[in-house]
């Protein structure tokens, strides 16, 4: 049995394959506390080979918490978690910390294309975690030799800082060059999901983007609904991607108008589905990854490994940029591309790729590819959990998973995002909101998503003026700081409760944002400034220097940006009571 030390894990190959040798080499990093791992496989004659895994005993000591791109935090103990990651899903990452957010033990696979699956169980007996790593975990198509690396890092760094430096490491490799991020893709959005959900119009949403510009929002997506005259939920008129006659009987017309007012226009695509009322159903009927012989499903998921679906699906997006004068793409559902027990052994038959997360990768290579041809700053965003890095080469906007009117949901994952996403721009799922729900209560959504860039859906010609001028007053404060609030090194505090304080500085600035106990330690100042956020309903907030900040100006906002306090106070080291409103900002000024 080949068995190495890395990291001062013992680390063995479990799986047996006659005929294939299987060998892993370690080799020490370019920083101490950081080793690889090489794993080769090699066959005499071309051939299939099954699930690598490589599996070692972790002792559960200062252990408390793992983190991966698949769920946030999640307590490291009883059970089997397990992380599945391919090239249109999750990350192959996973991160071990203690409570102090201090980092054990982090491991990272290079191959971010081919599925592999990162697990866990804990032994009662021992008190250990049997950490294992699958590769091949899908069929791939026969070779002599595969090659990748597994990255181990045991440094006692701030466990945001260790997913970060491998987020860079995939960034460096060719393979997963990052897209280059627009302008626009940095600044505030509307969205028609939540607030319209298919019930859309023209008109509705040139109302609505008057109001989102004059707020201060620079571009619409418009979502499901354009394609169909239905109203509700399912997808079994994807496919075909012609504008519904009865909803838009002039896309062209409508993109021009919206583009007059100062605003960029995205569209919604479900990439793989096509459902049994679309014509390009009869065309694709026998290229699709999830048969349903029994004809009881509405809609599949195309097969990429067919040639000709992959050309049909770049075709429309290549069309629809030019004919509609589009300036981004919302690409749903990527993580649907996923081997199928009915097809996973299917290969050939008009087939030119074997492997399902091969070919999905193909797809969207092609796609990010063609469309910047044809407009370079095009926008293409992707939704957790299809934002790893294989996923930052064909996207420049990561949108936080579906979080509706859920303020702690889109704190919590955002900051993983933040962490594994390096220069892409993260967005804030749609937040969105009771109408009769108290101007304070409304403002939570969006303060918890402070350190994204802010996508907004309510019916913003509905909800009280108060609201609207909460809105007013967020985006101003989000635009004056979005060189902390995005650009800054971010430090996302006690993960174990899901983030109560979040810290972002820059050589000019430290922002905090409170979310629990309305109490932030905050990091020397020296002359820097300080922009505060209370993401509480508490009637103040409590911070605590490590050193004496002198004598400065602290104003003090309410919810809708109206003046409570302007002063000049002596900031000593210690803790300072501030009476930050609920869902309030504050500055600190030299």
């Amino acid at each position: 049995m080949n068995t190495v030390n890395v990291a001062g894990c013992s680390i063995r190959i479990e799986s047996d394959h006659p005929g294939w040798d299987l060998q892993l080499t370690p080799r020490s990093g370019e920083t101490a506390g950081i080793e690889y791992l090489d794993v080769t496989v090699r066959a005499a004659t071309p051939a299939r080979p099954g699930p690598v895994t490589l599996a070692w005993a972790y002792p559960v000591v200062d252990v408390h918490h793992r983190t991966c791109a698949l769920a946030q935090t999640k307590l490291c103990g009883m059970g089997r978690p397990r992380t599945r990651a391919s090239a249109a899903q999750n990350a192959p990452v996973w991160s071990m910390f203690n409570y102090a957010g201090v980092n054990r033990l982090t491991f990272a696979v290079a191959d971010a294309i081919n599925t592999c699956e990162l697990s866990a169980q804990h032994a009662e007996e021992t008190g250990e975690l049997t950490c294992r790593v699958e590769l091949l975990a899908d069929p791939v198509p026969p070779l002599t030799e595969y090659r990748t690396v597994i990255r181990f890092d045991a440094r006692p760094l701030p466990y945001e800082d260790v997913l970060r430096d491998v987020s860079d490491w995939w960034a460096a490799m060719p393979a997963y060059a990052p897209a280059p991020v627009p302008e626009h893709a940095r600044r505030p959005m509307y969205s028609t999901w939540y607030s319209y959900h298919l019930d859309i119009t023209p008109e509705a949403i040139e109302a609505e983007c008057r109001r989102a510009k004059a707020l201060g929002m620079d571009s619409v997506i418009v979502d499901d609904g354009w394609q169909t005259e239905v109203k509700h939920r399912g997808y079994a008129y994807c496919g075909d991607w012609e504008p519904a006659p009865g909803k838009f009987p002039d896309l062209r017309a409508h993109v021009d108008r919206v583009h007059a007012l100062g605003m960029k226009y995205l569209l919604w695509f479900s990439v793989p589905f096509v459902g049994v009322h679309a014509k390009a159903y009869a065309r694709f009927e026998a290229k699709f990854l999830d048969p349903d012989p029994e004809g009881r499903r509405q809609w599949f998921v195309l097969d990429p490994r067919f040639p000709d679906v992959r050309e049909y699906l770049i075709g429309i997006y290549e069309r629809s940029l030019r004919a509609f004068d589009l300036d981004g793409f919302k690409l749903d559902f990527v993580d649907c591309f996923t081997t199928r027990e009915a097809t996973k052994d299917a290969f050939g038959e008009g087939r030119d790729i074997a492997s399902v997360p091969e070919a999905a990768d193909r797809l969207l290579t092609d796609v990010i590819a063609r469309l910047r041809a044809i407009k370079p700053d095009v926008m293409v965003e992707f939704r957790q959990s299809y934002t790893g890095p294989a996923m930052r080469k064909y996207g420049n906007i990561f949108r936080v998973g579906d979080e509706p009117n859920h303020a702690a949901g889109n704190r919590v994952g955002a900051m993983l995002l933040r962490a594994l996403s390096g220069e892409t721009a993260v967005h804030s799922d749609m937040v969105m909101w009771h109408p009769d729900d108290t101007v304070e209560s409304a403002a939570m959504q969006l303060l918890h998503a402070l350190f994204t860039v802010p996508q907004i859906s309510v019916r913003l010609g509905e909800i009280p003026e108060r609201h609207v001028a909460m809105i007013r007053r967020y985006l101003a404060f989000w635009r004056e700081n979005r060189d902390v609030l995005l650009d800054g090194t971010i430090r996302p505090l006690q993960p174990q409760h899901d983030y109560p304080v979040v810290l972002s500085e820059t050589g000019a600035k430290v922002a905090a944002a409170v979310y629990a106990n309305g109490f932030a330690p905050l990091p020397a100042l020296g002359r820097r400034a300080l922009v505060l956020a209370n993401g509480t309903l508490e009637p103040r907030l409590a911070i605590e220097l490590p050193e004496a900040a002198g004598e400065r100006r602290l104003r003090i906002w309410n919810v809708t940006g109206d003046p409570v306090a302007d002063e000049r106070r002596r900031f000593t080291a210690g803790l300072h009571r501030l009476p930050v409103p609920p869902a309030g900002t504050a500055a600190i000024e030299a």
